[in-house]
């Protein structure tokens, strides 16, 4: 009986080890539409640390575009980029469309970093990839629903969900910044 046990273990052992996240646990294989009506493919940021960020321009967090900015533009040479995807979720913090949201964060804000379309990052309505971001059967490491306006998710350069972080981190916080550093 001992024999047979450790047969059982050993041999559901090498199967976790050999798992492969795998494609459908990548955020690789999803393409959105930017805010200007181009298609964006995600795969097109394979080797790259991405940090996905749900956005809102009238609300207390909002001066946080101008960090993300600044991170941005720090970390973009080293294989590091910002997607952020506006959002009218919580308490009609982000009411215009698309055309009127180009304009504030390109012309306001200055944002360099991509700007998708206005989705759904919750509920009845949310967008296939803030499912895929908030439900470990889907991402393969966690469940972190969006919180509120800025709600930050860490993907690594293979293209997994590595962390969630609640809205109220800044975006030059220590484990960001250090995140982002290391190799």
């Amino acid at each position: 009986m001992k024999i047979l046990f450790i047969f059982l273990y050993l041999i559901f052992s090498i199967n976790f080890l050999a798992q492969d996240p795998g494609e459908e646990n990548s955020i690789y294989r999803f393409s959105v539409m930017d805010v200007q009506g181009n298609e964006f493919d995600f795969s097109c940021l394979e080797g790259e640390k991405i940090l996905i960020v749900n956005t809102a321009s009238k609300y207390m967090f909002t001066p946080q575009l101008n960090d993300l900015q600044e991170l941005y533009e720090r970390y973009k040479d080293r294989n590091f980029i910002i997607i952020a995807f506006p959002a009218n979720d919580f308490f009609n913090r982000e009411p215009k469309g698309n055309e009127k949201i180009a304009q504030r964060y390109y012309k306001k804000y200055k944002i360099s970093f991509p700007i998708m379309s206005k989705i759904s990052v919750k509920g009845d309505n949310i967008h296939p990839i803030y499912d895929f971001l908030t439900h470990k059967s889907k991402n393969g490491n966690i469940d972190a629903e969006v919180k509120w306006n800025f709600h930050k998710y860490l993907i690594d350069r293979n293209g997994y969900v590595f962390k969630s972080l609640n809205p109220g981190t800044k975006p030059f916080d220590p484990e960001i910044v250090e995140w982002i550093e290391e190799n």
